[in-house]
């Protein structure tokens, strides 16, 4: 059993350790952690040697199962939550540990030692009386664990006993706001935790509190920022962790990222109970369902059931993330992009070949979606989920449609400083080459102008791929083909024919003229008494064609285009019509003006 052994000896240096394991603390030295045992828990035990801090708040997947062990580094006998794990396992020799949430109120922790338990029930009997009038309201609670600690404190050295506190779901206790609102509410609270926190006499024998929060933006930013506070972040399980909780539940884990171990084992179950298989498409199903729930709807994924093959035209635009997806098969995740902005007019089929890349690179394609909220904090937390999720699903495509919108800046614009905060999450997310390859970040718009530079800079969102429409016959014959092939109708031979390429039809104009082509073919075959017709026909295709009215927006799809045109990160990706213009003399100049004017007549 992995615990946390103070040496009572000197018990002006807090020490951890595990007789057990068969290492002996030295100078503060700790004994090291069997294999099964969670990162976090050895982030925290090196912080408490460190003796720098006795406060911990580890936050976010602190509701999934943690593993409960045996002893000399065999493999985990169960799992637990994480409360039990902090009492059987890192605190398993301490001699009180107590627990406290809203919920439940006071309790000692003792895991199953009945003897361990009685002693720690007396004890604390002795000091805040009969159990049935230990305090459940927060306010009340913490000052009775104060009070307990200060008395140990004063307490001969031989005395003394090694406490641990968990208080489960912090944020209830000390949650975020701003001076005026603590002052009215749970002040108390966050007082008395902070100044456990900095008080050096608690640093100096054996106590440790630890706090355990889903969000920590939901916690006080007082208590988040205090030095003497160390945050320890806990992640979703790695492929490690969640291949050693399937073999402990006999199943598989391959196909499992982006769960918790809680959500696995429920899919495992509902896998075991159904009879099929847990690497079969009911198991995905099923996984969808779950981490989409997890996420309170932030995230949709989509499973691409096509491939770059299925983009019709923009040659150059699938070139490139061809190859880009050729490398992230093969595992060459270096080479790999951090994320494109896939910009251009609307109708041009950026979301379309976005899916189509992931199907490309045979990984799932998350959508993230309005994860703004109107209540203080939500929004950054909801972010904060959203991404530890992306995190453990690697590798993944993430995409953000009307990104200029989504995203927002670094100005405040009256909302507390919450589309700054968002901003520089999703920035330092974005940047984090630690994912390169693992999170694809792909940033749709039409508008790539108003995106903020931090995000289109190399590093982030990298490759700047500018669709554009049909801009040759062949191109247009080719998304006619498309359309029809996705519409379920067949042209006639030698349709579409020459296209007037002034008519700038976008893919949903083509799409729009092929449905209405097919509708008038049905019409008159049912007017005629005739079965349908297997073939769209000329006359139907050009009397919907000449029919068909193209978007009066002339201007915003030429701003559109230009500013495509001028966020281009490689020349190839340019019809030859744009490549000539860019490359004339002050050619990029004159198209920035040329911007700058429209801008100012529509008033954007």
């Amino acid at each position: 059993m992995t615990n946390v052994a103070p040496n009572t000896e000197q018990p002006a240096s807090p020490q951890l350790g595990s007789p057990q394991l068969g290492t002996a603390v030295v100078n503060g030295a700790s004994a090291a952690l069997p294999a099964w045992c969670p990162p976090w828990a050895e982030r925290l035990g090196d912080a408490y040697l460190s003796g720098t801090s006795c406060v911990f708040l580890v936050h976010g997947n602190v509701r999934d199962l943690v593993p409960l062990g045996p002893a000399d580094g065999q493999p985990p006998a169960g799992w637990g939550t994480a409360p039990d794990f902090l009492a059987r396992e890192l605190f398993g020799r301490w001699d009180i540990v107590l627990a406290y949430d809203v919920g439940k109120g006071l309790r000692p922790l003792a895991g199953p030692d009945a003897a361990r338990l009685r002693t720690m029930v007396q004890w604390l009997t002795e000091r805040m009386g009969n159990a049935a009038n230990w305090p459940r309201d927060p306010d009340q609670a913490i000052a009775a664990i104060d009070a307990l600690l200060e008395r140990n404190l004063i307490d001969p050295p031989e005395q003394r006993k090694r406490i641990a506190v968990v208080l489960d779901y912090g944020q209830y206790l000390a949650p975020t706001g701003d001076a005026a609102s603590s002052a009215r509410a749970g002040a108390g609270r966050l007082v008395r935790m902070l100044s456990w926190a900095t008080n050096p006499l608690l640093r100096r024998v054996n106590v440790a509190i630890v706090l355990l929060t889903d969000s920590l933006v939901e916690m006080h930013p007082a208590l988040v920022t205090n030095p003497a506070v160390t945050t320890i972040s806990v992640p979703l399980p790695n492929a490690e962790e969640r291949e050693r909780f399937a073999v402990f539940t006999a199943s598989a884990a391959g196909v499992a990222g982006g769960l918790t171990l809680e959500s696995l084992r429920a899919v495992i179950t509902m896998s075991a109970r159904d009879g099929s298989p847990p690497d079969g498409p009911e198991f995905a199903a099923k996984k969808k369902d779950l981490i989409e729930r997890s996420c309170q709807g932030l995230i949709e994924f989509i499973q691409p059931r096509l491939t770059l093959d299925a983009v019709a035209g923009h040659a150059e635009a699938k070139n490139r993330l061809e190859s880009d997806a050729r490398a992230i098969k093969r595992g060459q995740f270096e080479s790999a992009p951090m994320g494109y902005l896939i910009c251009g007019p609307v109708g041009t089929g950026k979301s379309f070949i976005a899916e189509c890349y992931a199907g490309s690179v045979g990984i799932p394609c998350a959508v993230l979606k309005n994860f703004r909220s109107k209540y203080v904090g939500e929004t950054e937390g909801n972010l904060e989920h959203a991404l530890d999720v992306l995190r453990g699903l690697g590798p993944v495509v993430v995409v953000i449609d009307e990104a200029d919108a989504a995203l927002g800046n670094r100005q405040s614009d009256g909302d507390s400083g919450t589309s700054a905060r968002v901003f520089s999450m999703i920035a330092r997310q974005m940047g984090d080459t630690r994912y390169r390859g693992k999170i694809v970040w792909m940033l749709l718009t039409s508008r790539p102008d108003l995106l903020p530079i931090d995000l289109k800079r190399q590093g982030r969102a990298e490759v700047h791929i500018p669709l554009f429409y049909p801009h040759d016959q062949a191109e247009m014959d080719a998304m006619f083909t498309a359309m029809a092939r996705k519409c379920h109708a067949k042209l006639a031979p030698g349709l579409p024919g020459p296209i007037d390429l002034d008519l700038g039809l976008s893919g949903a104009d083509i799409e729009s003229v092929v449905l209405a082509a097919k509708r008038k073919g049905l019409e008159r075959a049912a007017d005629a008494g005739q079965p349908n017709p297997e073939s769209i026909s000329a006359e139907d295709f050009r009397a919907a064609l000449d029919d068909f009215m193209p978007s009066a927006q002339g201007l915003e799809k030429e701003m559109q285009e230009i500013a495509a045109v001028l966020e281009c990160t490689e020349k190839r990706f340019l019809p030859e019509r744009w490549k000539e213009q860019v490359g004339k003399p002050g050619g990029r100049a004159h198209l920035q003006e040329r911007l700058a004017a429209i801008r100012e007549v529509i008033g954007s």
